[in-house]
């Protein structure tokens, strides 16, 4: 082959395999669409989940994005609305801690402008609820749980579990270093909150995300 023949031949071949590595540099991007879950995977192990989480926190400086706090252990409102100081409140997800018994994950959007009053306002909706579940499931155990649910809602018990709330880079990693907070995963910066899915760790979980018990007896 010509010497000329040959170097056409081979900028040919450089272009081709130039545009294939960009074209495949381009498509390993993560794209971030559709529904995202904010928690852990089921079955994932709980140190695993926290490194992750740790890691979704954006950058010192950087735009607003929502987040999931996660507690380590049931609050009040009070308490729970002081961790949100610094970004917005906008979703709480309850559950009532009663030893050995699996109990509903219970969520409400608030508009964040008065955190402890919405939390309280809260909680009674959540009661409200869980006295009609209790009158329209059967009798027997699922039942019993809903009533008791309802029973330390209505009392202003420490029920609260998670908080979404919506700030930027730096605002999020001061909530995540105050005491009572054990996890904080953010969501990718174009995630809406319509796309938006929750599924907080709970306090209970301490080896992997599982089932919690659900053979002790519900309290009357």
């Amino acid at each position: 082959m010509p010497s000329r023949a040959r170097w056409a031949v081979l900028a040919v071949l450089f272009v081709v395999f130039g545009a294939t590595v960009v074209v495949a540099g381009h498509r390993s991007e993560p794209v971030h669409s559709g529904v995202q879950r904010l928690g852990p995977e089921a079955g994932e192990l709980v140190a695993q989940y926290l490194r992750r989480a740790g890691a979704s926190l954006p950058m010192a400086n950087s735009g607003p994005v929502w987040a999931l706090v996660q507690l380590d252990g049931y609050l009040t409102p009070e308490p729970a609305a002081e961790l949100t100081r610094g970004v917005r409140l906008s979703r709480v997800i309850l559950r009532v801690p009663l030893p050995r018994v699996q109990t509903a994950l219970i969520t409400r959007d608030l508009p964040g402008q008065r955190p402890v009053t919405e939390l309280t306002e809260a909680m009674r909706s959540a009661a409200q609820d869980r006295l009609a579940a209790s009158r329209a499931a059967p009798s027997g155990r699922p039942a019993a749980v809903a009533s008791a649910e309802a029973t330390q809602l209505r009392s202003g018990c420490a029920c609260v579990l998670a908080l979404l709330v919506y700030g930027d880079g730096d605002a999020l990693r001061a909530v995540a270093a105050r005491p009572g907070v054990r996890a904080v995963h953010a969501a990718f910066r174009d995630t809406s909150l319509q796309d938006l899915a929750t599924s907080p760790l709970l306090p209970e979980q301490v080896d992997a995300a599982g089932p919690v018990p659900d053979d002790g007896p519900v309290p009357s």
